[in-house]
């Protein structure tokens, strides 16, 4: 396989686009427990945190009350590296995205906890969010951390990273912006490198083919020590938007 880029790149998604296409979910609700303080989250933070899909494109300096640079996390999870990352990168806001509802009450719950302000999280799919609700050029970084590799053949439509969504991050992406994603799955880790790498839209920053090591931006969370323990490796990719 070439891993150079097409010297004639496809033209990048348009907002809105996406809704003339049919969608693969990525993702499979297992909501697991809903804890009581979990839902209350939602009643008592949901006005501070969270982002109404069905709303129109949100004027961003309005809602964080200041122009600075945007940073998603699309499946955070439990909020543990988001949390960490609005308070160790205070110049940025940060735009969250997760389906499961448990995760997003915990991070809500942990936000309100230490007053932090530089966040905002959708609890909805990720590929709808940015067709509709991100405009062009709109992030500085995008971060995907070990989304689910769908490890089985018949799956592997379902992974979040193909060409199509790869080309419309870079839709939404400015020039000169990143791109970071980790990965415990080798397997999807070279997938990754092979989807990245061919897209002309794309500059990996470690060198064609290449992982590089984490960088400080990215925590190791509870989540990927008990990968580790378990002895399973991890991939870091980073990527510029040319």
């Amino acid at each position: 396989m070439s891993l150079q880029p097409s010297p004639h790149p496809d033209p990048l998604p348009q907002p809105g686009e996406g809704e003339k296409r049919r969608r693969i979910r990525s993702f499979v609700r297992r909501e697991g427990r809903f804890t009581p303080a979990q839902q209350r989250a939602f009643a008592q933070h949901w006005t501070r945190y969270g982002l109404n899909a069905a709303d129109s494109t949100p004027d961003w300096p309005q809602i964080f009350g200041r122009s600075a640079s945007l940073v998603l996390e699309i499946g955070f999870g439990n909020g543990e590296q988001l949390l960490w990352s609005a308070g160790n990168e205070p110049e940025r806001d940060f735009i969250g995205i997760e389906v499961h509802r448990p995760g997003v009450g915990r991070l809500m719950n942990a936000l309100a906890d230490n007053n932090v302000d530089n966040v905002r999280l959708y609890n909805h799919d990720a590929v709808d969010v940015l067709d509709r609700l991100i405009g062009a050029a709109a992030l500085h970084e995008v971060r995907i951390y070990f989304p689910d590799p769908w490890p089985k053949k018949r799956q592997q439509k379902r992974r979040l990273i193909q060409p199509e969504f790869v080309a419309l991050l870079a839709a939404r992406v400015a020039a000169g912006g990143r791109l970071h994603l980790a990965t415990d799955w080798a397997e999807y880790a070279e997938h990754m490198l092979g989807v990245l790498d061919t897209s002309a839209h794309w500059r990996n920053l470690a060198g064609t083919g290449k992982f590089l090591p984490r960088p400080p931006t990215r925590i190791e969370t509870h989540f990927e020590r008990r990968g580790v323990r378990l002895g399973h490796g991890v991939w870091d990719l980073l990527y510029e938007r040319i």
